[in-house]
């Protein structure tokens, strides 16, 4: 039950299956080696996720920030994202990775053989570790493990921002903006009596449509100078709102001659409406 000694196994696995590609002639058997690539990956993954367990138990508090992946797309923040890092650093120094521009690989090629030699020290110590002493950190061990968390961070933010446009910190600050209004916006519609507490503590799903909805109001009239601000030019918004600024502005003309009572009477429509 010991992290440690699950280390150990998996990483004997990982092994296993490497001395197997290796002994495998691709070329005669490509189908074989294709289910190997998929034993590789699935097995360096569970290696990679009882490996990441071990430095929440040992440095919970040397691990290197990763605040950077709030500039990330949404679309790569998924589990196995730690796995292609690693598939993406062997590819780099085998020189066959090519999704990224010339420059950006020379750039990427001594982060990604410093990774992977921290992780070959990271697992030599960690076996050599389960096999002395499975429920004890010496500093020795701690110290591989902090080094390779830092080369881990440093290759994934070099690599991803190689790949795609992560989001700057104005976009952030935009996007934060954009939750402060959806707050308001949910504490002005119970206030009012649009929405119950019981509707947002029971996941209601005309929430979905509803909260949106009023957020656009209460952005175009309550909070003018909030997220969804026309004073500020399409490229200055969030790329959320940016391509309907011109839609947002004839919503906000219509809104501006509404009465109070209209005005109410529209919310509340809008929260019945799906």
């Amino acid at each position: 039950s010991r992290l440690l000694s699950q280390f150990f196994f998996a990483d004997e696995r990982v092994m296993q299956v490497v001395a197997e590609i290796n002994r495998l002639d691709a070329e005669l058997d490509p189908q074989q080696y294709l289910v190997l690539l998929n034993q590789l990956h699935l097995s360096q993954a569970h290696l990679l996720a009882i490996l990441e367990r071990i430095m929440q138990e040992c440095i919970p508090m040397q691990r290197h920030s990763r605040d950077y992946l709030v500039k990330f797309p949404e679309e790569l923040l998924v589990d196995n994202l730690g796995n292609h890092m690693l598939f993406a650093a062997e590819c780099l120094l085998a020189g066959t990775f090519l999704e990224v521009e010339e420059a950006d690989r020379a750039q990427l090629r001594p982060q990604a053989r410093n990774l992977l030699c921290s992780l070959e020290l990271v697992r030599m110590v960690l076996r050599e570790q389960s096999l002395s002493q499975p429920g004890s950190y010496p500093e020795p061990v701690r110290a591989v493990l902090i080094q390779f968390d830092r080369l881990f961070a440093e290759f994934e933010l070099s690599y991803v921002s190689s790949l795609v446009a992560v989001k700057s910190p104005e976009e952030i600050y935009r996007q934060q903006e954009i939750i402060v209004l959806f707050c308001e916006t949910v504490e002005r519609a119970l206030r009012l009596g649009y929405l119950t507490q019981e509707m947002i503590d029971g996941y209601e799903p005309l929430l979905m449509f509803t909260i949106p909805r009023l957020a656009i109001i209460s952005g175009l009239l309550i909070y003018p100078e909030g997220p969804l601000s026309l004073e500020q030019s399409p490229e200055q918004m969030s790329r959320v709102f940016s391509p309907f600024y011109n839609l947002l502005k004839k919503i906000r003309d219509l809104l501006r001659v509404l009465s109070a009572e209209e005005l109410c009477l529209l919310e509340r429509s809008l929260c019945a409406a799906e």
